[in-house]
């Protein structure tokens, strides 16, 4: 869509066509670089502290998930028609820029709008499932609704969804149903992503006042039957999620700041985040006791917000420095966008598995963003680079999946894990770099040998000035020794 006429993607705006139409260019072009870059500047971070659940259905099932390690985060709405950035445009901190020559509440208008012209025909969900189970990946989250307020699922709420749209007489039209399905069809554990906050609610955003920023636009404490009205619209969403679409492994809360007031401590004040004077409750010991009734032990990740609905931790496009006790999870998109955004620089495969190491090796999951295109399609190059992955993934994956972080978790540029007695070290070459020779400190084999997966044979190891040292064989495939990084693996002393 980025090279088409702007007045395309413009239906509600007919009369101001001749003007719209002088920016055409501009808009997209500035859109794209905004997407591009604005994103390091709104971050969830860790908090810092963590309760764990007491649940034990809840335990069981974040420790099935804490073995899984790899999972996709897939965010697609509005935002894939012109392709930028994921509903932040329509908020105006001082972090987002729009184009000149535009008013707020025509760039509002406009956006609101693109839900007649999204019309994903090319959607197929198992397309993505294959992509993402030929990546190694075990768990999926999707978006159902993200901030700007577009249900991706047949709500009753609101037809601000999908199914009201040009695809709603397509026999997928409900397409969060249809995601889940193909993912679960192929095993994996099932996230439901939602956002919190909902900008296009006259509940949250009221027309009113102004929107300066990401919060409710209005005092809660002068309009407590507005706010009602919102708690009670977020509960109904969720229960319909929790109900109608099938056995739901996480429910994924995103908009922290969406939260009570006494969770607002210096910690949370030193993010950044705008903070009004008054408490952001949505009920969320209703909601989960709802959402565990209707799916015993789902896992809850309540995004930043300390105490029983952070379940795991969500650090967001960022690998912690050190190793973590408790669950959690670095999301990371493929790309520079968590959407689909055209021309986008995805990190390399080799990039993306020294990540996947180096956070499994600190005890995490790492949850990777990818972003369909408008008409549903994830793109070929993605697909391409996922399978790479997958590749590695199928040589090195007895020392990922199952594992747990090791006191001594890193040695320079090997990581270990381990697995009851067995202890993986797992080490990260460089491009272009093939090593003849590898050596670590600590984690001592407990024989004479240990074994390189992937290879036949095992190899002898020694001590030399108190490292281990592995000697690659001649013998040795290309394949193998061309890898992102090699794996060994042995019982420790």
């Amino acid at each position: 869509m980025a090279g088409c006429p702007l007045i395309l993607i413009f239906p509600a705006l007919t009369t101001q066509r001749t003007r719209m139409n002088r920016f055409t260019s501009t808009l997209l072009l500035l859109l794209i670089s905004v997407s591009l870059a604005a994103q390091q500047d709104n971050l969830h971070r860790r908090s810092s502290t963590y309760e764990a659940p007491e649940d034990p259905l809840v335990v069981e099932k974040l420790e099935a998930w804490q073995d899984l390690k790899f999972g996709m985060l897939i965010h697609w709405g509005l935002y894939a028609v012109p392709g930028i950035m994921e509903s932040w445009t329509l908020c105006s901190e001082d972090w987002i820029n729009r184009p000149d020559g535009m008013s707020y509440n025509d760039y509002k208008e406009w956006y609101w709008n693109l839900n007649s012209v999204f019309n994903p025909v090319n959607f197929n969900p198992e397309d993505w499932a294959a992509a993402a189970e030929n990546a190694g990946m075990k768990y999926v989250v999707f978006t159902t609704k993200h901030h700007d307020g577009f249900n991706m699922f047949d709500t009753d709420e609101t037809d601000y969804k999908i199914t009201a749209g040009p695809f709603r007489d397509h026999p997928r039209a409900n397409v969060t149903e249809h995601v889940f399905n193909a993912f679960r069809d192929r095993d994996f554990m099932v996230g439901a992503y939602y956002s919190k906050p909902d900008w296009h609610n006259q509940d949250f955003w009221w027309d009113k006042y102004a929107t300066p920023n990401r919060n409710v636009n209005y005092d809660i404490r002068r309009y407590p039957e507005r706010w009602k009205a919102y708690q009670d619209f977020t509960y109904n969403q969720i229960e319909e999620l929790m109900t109608q679409y099938g056995d739901i492994d996480i429910l994924w809360l995103d908009g922290g700041w969406v939260r009570p007031k006494h969770t607002v401590n210096e910690e949370v004040i030193a993010w950044g985040a705008p903070i009004p004077e008054f408490s952001q409750e949505i009920d969320m010991d209703g909601i989960a006791a709802m959402a565990r009734k209707a799916q015993p032990g789902i896992i809850i990740a309540d995004r930043t917000v300390h105490g029983p609905y952070e379940n795991y931790q969500t650090p967001e496009r960022t690998v912690p420095e050190i190793k973590l006790d408790n669950p959690w999870e670095s999301n990371l998109p493929f790309a520079n966008n968590w959407g689909y955004v055209p021309n986008d620089e995805f990190k390399s495969v080799r990039r993306v598995i020294h990540t996947l190491v180096d956070i499994v090796s600190k005890g995490g999951n790492f949850l990777l963003g990818v972003g369909p295109t408008s008409d549903g399609i994830i793109p070929l190059d993605v697909v391409a680079k996922l399978e790479e992955i997958g590749g590695w993934m199928d040589t090195n994956g007895e020392a990922i999946y199952g594992t747990r972080a090791i006191e001594r978790y890193r040695d320079g540029q090997v990581c270990f894990t381990g697995k009851g007695e067995q202890r993986f070290a797992i080490v990260l070459q460089e491009e272009n770099e093939e090593l003849s020779e590898v050596s670590w400190s600590g984690n001592v084999p407990a024989g004479a040998s240990v074994r390189l997966l992937g290879y036949k044979e095992p190899l002898p190891a020694r001590t030399a000035a108190g490292r281990t040292v592995i000697t690659l064989p001649d013998d040795l495939p290309a394949e193998l020794r061309q890898q992102a990084a090699l794996s060994f693996a042995f019982t420790a002393k």
